[in-house]
């Protein structure tokens, strides 16, 4: 069975945490990809910037649910849920509309749990990770498409 080191761009494109959106929205369609992998200036991968970050930001704001009980404010869900989405919605560069953190993969990871990753946790855009964290690819759904062929 294949390995994501078979399947991946081994070279793929990214920006920095302080690219402007503008920069990553027109990567996107240039190049016609859901993902970029944001990396800093040793390689490091510090997030992935996606179609979906970038839609969220021109979403309507979610306002939560508060009760008032005694001169003080109850929230009824996370305020912090408020707070990313205020971030992104006001965002100016990469960092501020990441995913931080993003699931990854390692160049041994087999095509099958490639695909199980992506179709469960509803991720489009995979970067493979050495044992640094440092990024030495991206594998997307159209890499697992491909191998169908």
């Amino acid at each position: 069975m294949k390995t994501a080191s078979e399947i991946m761009t081994a070279t793929p494109i990214t920006v920095s945490p302080d690219t402007p959106i503008k920069e990553v929205a027109r990567l996107m369609c240039e190049k016609k990809i859901s993902g970029l992998p944001v990396v800093d200036g040793e390689g490091n991968l510090q997030g992935v910037v996606t179609e979906s970050d970038l839609i969220e930001g021109s979403k309507k704001l979610y306002i939560p649910t508060v009760i008032n009980l005694l001169d003080s404010m109850i929230f009824l869900e996370n305020p912090a849920r408020t707070d990313r989405e205020m971030k992104k919605m006001t965002g100016s560069c990469a960092a501020d509309v990441m995913t931080a953190n993003p699931i990854t993969i390692t160049a041994g990871t087999k095509i099958d749990e490639i695909a199980t990753i992506m179709a469960e946790r509803k991720v489009h855009t995979l970067p493979v990770v050495d044992d640094s964290d440092r990024l030495i690819g991206i594998v997307g759904r159209d890499d697992i498409i491909k191998t169908l062929l």
